[in-house]
């Protein structure tokens, strides 16, 4: 397993560095990870027998970040106003089903999962139309997926004590410490990149880091604490040595938020404009 993993996070990886570099190719590989991972969400919500709205939800979660890429405001709070056609049009097809049993439920859970997959994932096309976002999606990557790499070998090393063994019994304290240390390292390492910019100091980036690998690991007990109530260990196989792709992303769905809003708020408290630097 650990080979099979090996070769597909070197893969991964070759994707992600080219797709740091290209624009295009960053965009397209975040729109296909979004389908791909909203796909798996709703095939697991299946498996427990809830008829969720799969395709309509997928398409709404393609839509979602491809208008971002796209630039596309209707209007200032366009991402609000699209939340609320989309529920209104869940709504409608509800309407035409011949049973309404589970109707709450339904709609909810595709909701969820387009705000849970598509929408915070879409974070990551945010960062990269910043100014200087190649560096900053570069530096947002080298934290998260450190610590996951860091959480994984340390675990398996030296990981004694169980971490939440409800909801992930392989996770570790001892894992947990390895994955805020790799996700330093990573935050560190970037600074080599990095504008020069007192946002960027070396000890907002150990804060940085720490904060990015405890949001990851949040992330990834929360992926497994949906795949535990579908009776699932992975969210699918497409990815050997490594399940599927919300596997590989859940920890980027809440550190990519959290790092972009970071940005955000120290440039428009300091310099007071719509720019990042």
């Amino acid at each position: 397993m650990i080979n099979r993993r090996f070769v597909s996070a070197f893969c991964l990886s070759i994707l992600a560095l080219a797709s740091v570099f290209f624009e295009p190719l960053y965009a397209t590989t975040v729109i296909a990870l979004v389908a791909l991972g909203l796909y798996e969400f709703f095939s697991l919500i299946e498996k427990k027998g809830i008829p969720i709205y799969k395709y309509f939800g997928t398409i709404i979660g393609i839509i979602i970040p491809l208008s971002i890429y796209l630039q596309f405001e209707l209007t200032k709070g366009w991402e609000l106003l699209f939340v609320t056609l989309a529920l209104i049009s869940l709504f409608i097809l509800q309407f035409s089903r011949t049973q309404s049993d589970n109707a709450v439920i339904a709609i909810s859970t595709t909701m969820f999962g387009v705000l849970y997959v598509s929408w915070l994932f879409s974070f990551m096309i945010k960062i990269r139309l910043l100014e200087h976002g190649m560096a900053l999606a570069g530096c947002l990557l080298l934290i998260t997926k450190g610590a996951d790499i860091g959480a994984f070998f340390v675990g398996i090393k030296w990981g004694k004590h169980s971490l939440i063994p409800k909801i992930s019994p392989k996770k570790t304290i001892e894992g947990v410490i390895g994955g805020i240390v790799f996700g330093i390292g990573g935050a560190l390492a970037s600074k080599s990149f990095l504008p020069d910019t007192p946002v960027f100091s070396f000890v907002n980036l150990v804060l940085l880091g720490i904060a990015l690998s405890l949001l990851g690991l949040l992330g990834d007990l929360s992926e497994s604490l949906i795949k535990r109530d579908c009776a699932t260990k992975d969210s699918s196989s497409i990815l050997p040595g490594m399940g599927g792709v919300l596997d590989v992303i859940d920890s980027l769905l809440f550190t990519a938020p959290a790092f972009y809003f970071y940005i955000y708020y120290y440039t428009s408290r300091v310099f007071s404009g719509p720019t990042v630097f």
